[in-house]
């Protein structure tokens, strides 16, 4: 665990929480205000927290070539991740505008 710095570690470790409790927070906030968009919102940053998780596992490994098949599902995750956050992002949009 040796190939990042204490302060790199403590950015992704902390990223992981902070991301953690986005996902329940606009979860909660979509329960409880009774907008399902909330609620897909919350469901589109999950490939992003996986991929997060990914990269972390990697890096506990001290990066091995063995693993370098983790980096290709971190990208694609990530991807994937961007993607949906777009789609829930615009049926956010769509939600507002219906009520307005």
């Amino acid at each position: 665990m040796h190939a990042l710095s204490l302060g790199t570690w403590w950015i992704h470790v902390t990223t992981l929480f902070e991301w953690s409790l986005a996902i329940v927070l606009i979860s909660r906030w979509g329960i409880s205000n009774r907008n399902p968009a909330f609620a897909w919102l919350a469901l589109a940053m999950l490939p992003n927290l996986a991929s997060a998780m990914a990269a972390i596992i990697w890096h506990i490994f001290d990066n091995p070539d063995s693993l370098k098949g983790l980096v290709l599902i971190q990208s694609v995750l990530t991807t994937l991740g961007n993607c949906c956050l777009a789609a829930a992002a615009l049926n956010l949009l769509k939600n507002e505008e219906i009520k307005a």
